[in-house]
């Protein structure tokens, strides 16, 4: 790989996160609301303010952050910004700072959304695989209908299947939440089996709606790999069916399902946001759904930046890594 195709590849990223950024920060202004003043509508609606002190509290909130200068400004004041991860003050938590409420909320959707992810891709690919493989058990041939159905299902309306099924009915994993409500957050093993043990029906939910994604498609690519004449020559070579599965065939095939697994690992940050909601799990997703409910405007900002660069960063090493996957694969120049 040469040292020109790399700074070519990272000069494309920094173009591709800025025009995102540009779009984050013009989208949100062309809506007709003030964001500092529905905040303080939705405070008077509760009873907490005088209607006759929102017009003087929302210029003194504009000047403090800002939004009264002109919009060229703004947005050189937004770039230098971002350019340091400084997303400004949650409106709905100030002063908490959008990125502080976005980082105490990313382990948690880290840990169950990319745990399950790479678990249902890895699942899904070793099936979809054996699927199409033609010397395989035919009871994987039964497989196909209950994967298309679960391909069909959103998996929040799994996951409140499961919490009817296995919270409700059986018992046998909690309704919600990331620990129990008698416990404080605290770094041992008693905690850390409580969280994983939470995390088990959210996961589950995602795994099995994902499941049937990953093993269609392996299944679709393994059956154009497997009429390749490389194929044929291993087999005449007299190498083991084993091998042949997995150097041969599954390697070649595992191109495009490695993309869409880098793509899929760079939405994680941003949670999964139905399934966090129905499960009552504090992720990135839950700190989106109700930055939306609040029109906490900065944290939105905050959680899509943050989506667009770990997708960014996610294509450029999936980039970088396909002459490892398969070094048919060259960017040297001939």
């Amino acid at each position: 790989m040469s040292a020109e195709y790399v700074a070519r590849r990272f000069a494309v990223f920094l173009l591709v996160v800025w025009a995102a950024a540009s779009l984050n920060f013009l989208i949100p202004r062309l809506s007709p609301y003030n964001p500092i003043r529905q905040k303080l509508i939705q405070t008077t609606a509760q009873g907490q303010m005088r209607q006759g002190d929102i017009d003087a509290i929302t210029r003194f909130y504009e000047v403090r952050f800002g939004l009264d200068q002109p919009l060229w400004k703004q947005y050189l004041r937004y770039l230098g910004d971002t350019a340091r991860f400084n997303f400004g003050y949650s409106l709905s938590d100030f002063p908490t700072k959008a990125l502080d409420k976005i980082l105490t909320a990313l382990p948690w959707s880290l840990g169950l959304v990319g745990g399950a992810t790479v678990l249902a891709f890895a699942l899904g690919t070793l099936i979809g695989a054996l699927l199409a493989w033609p010397n395989t058990s035919k009871i994987f041939q039964f497989a196909t209908p209950p994967l298309l159905a679960l391909s069909a299902i959103p998996y929040y309306l799994l996951g409140l299947f499961l919490i009817f099924l296995l919270a409700y009915i059986i018992r046998l994993f909690p309704l919600g939440g990331s620990y129990g409500l008698d416990s404080l957050p605290e770094l041992n093993f008693a905690y850390l089996l409580q969280a994983i043990r939470h995390s088990m029906l959210p996961a589950l939910s995602i795994v099995l709606s994902a499941l049937g994604f990953w093993a269609l498609g392996m299944r679709g690519m393994l059956i154009s790999v497997l009429r390749e004449d490389y194929l044929n020559l291993a087999e005449a070579k007299g190498l083991r069916t084993p091998r042949i599965f997995l150097r041969y065939a599954l390697q070649n095939a595992l191109l495009p399902q490695t993309t869409s697994l880098a793509l899929s690992l760079g939405q994680v940050v941003s949670g999964a946001i139905l399934v966090e909601v129905v499960f009552s799990y504090p992720g990135v997703g839950s700190v989106l759904f109700q930055a939306i409910r609040t029109f906490d405007y900065f944290v939105i900002y905050g959680v899509v930046f943050m989506v667009i660069l770990s997708i960014g960063v996610a294509t450029l090493i999936i980039d970088f890594s396909y002459p490892l996957l398969d070094p048919r694969i060259s960017y040297r120049k001939t």
